[in-house]
């Protein structure tokens, strides 16, 4: 069950997702130096629309994707603050794939699997390149790339997984939906 994970602030203190019992929450792993950093903006205005009606957000900065996330977690912190005066805590940078992948993203992609990027401009882009590098890359469920996010509801269960080329208001929709 997702209560029984936690992630680290970014002071270094834990963060247990069972203080988040009954709310709901989109778990995204961000960069702020990819081609989808823009999403802060509409992540940002959902947490200021929705946060009192029980919306949390988990901003989990990650530099395994084309190491666009090179910065210390203060230097993250500043950045979207100044670019996206984001109101909502960036948690400590990490893996979400490989040997040192946080527990959390384990369990996440258990119960939701890659499906494709999609028919977008962007998600024909994305599947091209990366078919291009290997031939294999649809297989499995690891996260593909940055801004990747998981939304679970007010019982705890993964509901779904958006890959960075969804629309995000289909995100929001969701969100609204499951308030």
């Amino acid at each position: 069950m997702i209560y029984d994970y936690s992630v680290k602030k970014s002071d270094g203190s834990d963060l247990k997702l069972s203080d988040f019992k009954g709310k709901v929450i989109m778990v995204v792993n961000t960069a702020t130096g990819c081609g989808f950093t823009p999403q802060y903006a509409p992540i940002e205005q959902m947490y200021k629309d929705y946060h009192e009606k029980g919306l949390e957000i988990l901003d989990i900065p990650c530099n395994q994707f084309g190491a666009q996330a090179p910065g210390s977690d203060k230097e993250i912190h500043e950045f979207c603050q100044l670019h996206f005066n984001t109101t909502f805590e960036q948690m400590k940078k990490a893996d979400v794939n490989g040997e040192n992948e946080l527990p959390l993203y384990k369990y996440l992609k258990t119960q939701k699997g890659f499906k494709g990027f999609g028919d977008s401009e962007m998600g024909k882009k994305l599947t091209e390149m990366f078919s291009k590098m290997n031939p294999d890359w649809e297989k499995g469920d690891d996260i593909k790339w940055n801004f990747t996010k998981f939304v679970i509801d007010r019982d705890g269960n993964v509901v779904a997984r958006f890959e960075p080329t969804a629309d995000m208001a289909e995100v929001e929709k969701l969100i609204k939906s499951l308030l």
